[in-house]
């Protein structure tokens, strides 16, 4: 099983806004990863976005790899938070206000899904293994048939 990772340092966004989207592509394989990355309006999804396309490549150059990407999915992605730049603006009356401006570290680890395979002579099981009992809706009465009224 091929693991590979890929790290982007001192990325100018807080690690708590890349964060949420690291979230959005945790446990997905790599092509909807990069779709999802890709229409997101988030900022930081351009960097996460570099950052996933270099894990997909360092996995490609590892000895042993199948040389199938479709079989490549997002294992872990984190972002630690890294040094703060401290700066300051004037205030009114001669005071001052400190402004933090953040980074963080990216990091993305990818892994390569295993293969499936099942005994020899062995069907594969069905989607469909039993039947659901129907449920009524709630609040209806039973209507009976020869009632009058």
């Amino acid at each position: 099983m091929i693991e590979a990772q890929a790290s982007a340092r001192f990325v100018r966004t807080s690690a708590q806004k890349a964060g949420l989207v690291l979230d959005q592509i945790r446990g997905r394989d790599v092509n909807q990863a990069l779709a999802s990355l890709r229409f997101s309006r988030k900022a930081i999804a351009r960097d996460v976005e570099k950052v996933l396309r270099s894990a997909i490549a360092n996995a490609q150059q590892q000895d042993g790899f199948g040389g199938d990407v479709e079989r490549l999915y997002v294992s872990a992605c984190y972002a630690d938070q890294g040094p703060s730049q401290k700066r300051v603006r004037p205030a009114p009356m001669g005071r001052a206000f400190r402004v933090v401006k953040r980074t963080a570290h990216l990091t993305v680890h990818v892994t390569e899904r295993p293969l499936a395979i099942g005994a020899v002579g062995e069907k594969p099981a069905r989607g469909k293994a039993t039947a659901k009992p129907r449920v009524k809706p709630v609040g209806e009465a039973p209507v009976a048939k020869n009632a009058t009224a």
